[in-house]
């Protein structure tokens, strides 16, 4: 698969049994479409096959204008058990970031005045793909297993790649 295909929801309808939940959640409740013209993108576990029970959809956007996403996060989705809406920093950028629950999953919208292909998000997305895709089946089970332990994503990666240091960091310089 190539790493444009993620930009797309719709490898999800073949995937697993729940990244197919998770394509019917997304569509029916119109979550992607609510969210086109910010280029929300799918990210972490669950695109890659490596997420374990409670783990959340993490929805990646390019935000142009914060005031009308902030009015477009509110419209679409305060309905939703557990609204919640923040501003922080993120690797020294404005952030917003919207969290609720739907159908038993937690959902994160997280928004910079990044390109989402350029958010680190993505990269580490993109960068674990193609670790998993290089060192197979074995390793993708060797990852969800830390995670069971307790290990987020980025750890368990490093730890399994001996990677020393920050693991959000030497996992973006690792070379595939």
């Amino acid at each position: 698969m190539d790493d444009i295909l993620f930009d797309d929801v719709n490898y999800l309808k073949t995937g697993t049994l729940k990244q197919q939940q998770v394509y019917r959640l997304l569509t029916d409740n119109n979550i992607i479409d609510f969210l086109k013209e910010y280029g929300a993108t799918l990210a972490g576990t669950i695109p890659l096959n490596i997420d374990i029970e409670g783990s959340d959809l993490d929805i990646l956007c390019e935000i142009n204008n914060e005031i009308n996403f902030i009015e477009v996060l509110q419209k679409s989705f305060s309905h939703y058990e557990n609204f919640t809406l923040a501003k922080v920093i993120v690797n020294k950028e404005q952030t917003v970031i919207a969290n609720f629950l739907i159908e038993d999953f937690e959902v994160e919208i997280f928004g910079q005045a990044v390109p989402v292909r350029e958010q680190a998000g993505y990269k580490h997305m993109i960068i674990e793909y193609k670790i998993l895709q290089e060192k197979g089946e074995e390793f993708r089970n060797q990852i969800i297993a830390l995670k069971k332990q307790g290990y987020k994503t980025e750890p368990a990666f490093a730890k399994l790649l001996s990677l020393k240091g920050n693991p959000y960091i030497s996992l973006l310089d690792y070379k595939v």
